[in-house]
């Protein structure tokens, strides 16, 4: 909860408040708003930073190195090999009362909150992820730990633990002013043009036929672990052209998302979003082969820019 009552709340976080952290790109620009920026989540004349409909920016200038001393300071010295089997084993179990669960919202504003209350009693909580932002494990990872000032001890398939470090002090954490409400997603530019870029009209008509009419390269359920999708998605394009997930009862919203995050980390192009099923293409060989000398296989760059809407980071 928030512990100073005078308002408005004044919170010293390097970073601009947004709804999710992960699944939101903040350098996309929406083209609308479906309601007024004026109207900030955070409640009228409750926080110190203007609301822009998307995010409520830093008003000072961040002090980088300083803010690195102060987490580093915090996380004291390295755990060594035993003490983090210690808190592996206290805290990785199914049945830990110390559990976070992330959805499709990724990590969002009022989930830092919900960490550092664990970690009031708790030296580690243990971080269970479903959805869409299992696609990418890495970036929930790095917005964890970017956001929260803690460290992550142990990784799993979808299953995390955020360490709170040697030196925390609940009663010196950060001001954490809560969102009141979830605030209407921005509109974006279409995922999908009518016809891709690089094609023909009939070109475009004939990937998305072949695409609905091919067997489904995996059927993705509502709410699952995605982790391995990426890896799947490499693969197969090293053989066919248009690859078709099955995402029946996912959701359209979800579709798109997954498609979107496909698209930067495979990448490839999603040509089509009908019945809940995904269809993407993995490019023009012409133009997008190259060769990974590390790797000596082929790896997809992808050069055409779609617009999209706004996700977490990209492949690295």
């Amino acid at each position: 909860m928030e512990r100073d009552i005078n308002l408005p709340l004044k919170s010293d976080l390097p970073f601009q408040f947004m709804y999710s952290y992960s699944e939101t790109d903040p350098s996309i620009k929406p083209i609308s708003f479906r309601e007024s920026p004026k109207f900030s989540p955070f409640g009228p004349g409750r926080l110190d930073r203007k609301w822009t409909g998307i995010s409520a920016p830093v008003q000072h200038e961040v002090d980088r190195k300083k803010i690195e001393e102060d987490r580093n300071r915090v996380l004291g010295a390295p755990l060594d090999d035993e003490e983090v089997a210690e808190l592996v084993e206290r805290y990785r179990h199914s049945d830990c009362s110390r559990q976070i669960n992330l959805g499709k919202g990724g990590v969002t504003h009022n989930t830092l909150d919900d960490i550092h209350n664990h970690w009031k009693k708790a030296e580690a909580v243990r971080i269970k992820c479903l959805g869409v932002p299992t696609l990418d494990m890495d970036n929930i990872c790095f917005h964890l730990e970017d956001k929260s000032g803690g460290k992550i001890i142990y990784r799993n398939i979808n299953i995390l633990l955020l360490y709170r470090g040697r030196h925390y002090d609940f009663n010196n954490r950060p001001v954490i002013p809560l969102m009141l409400w979830k605030p209407y997603a921005p509109i974006y530019p279409k995922l999908v043009k009518n016809v891709i870029e690089g094609l023909t009209h009939e070109e475009t008509k004939e990937l998305r036929n072949r695409g609905l009419n091919s067997h489904p390269l995996m059927k993705l359920t509502r709410n699952g672990v995605y982790v391995n999708v990426v890896e799947k998605v490499r693969e197969a394009f090293k053989t066919e052209e248009v690859v078709r997930l099955d995402c029946t009862h996912v959701g359209t919203s979800d579709c798109k998302k997954i498609g979107v995050k496909l698209r930067d980390l495979v990448p490839c192009v999603p040509i089509l979003f009908k019945d809940e099923q995904i269809i993407i293409w993995r490019g023009n060989l012409d133009q997008e082969q190259s060769l990974d000398p590390r790797r000596n296989s082929l790896v997809w760059i992808k050069i055409t820019q779609i617009s999209l809407l706004p996700v977490g980071q990209t492949l690295r």
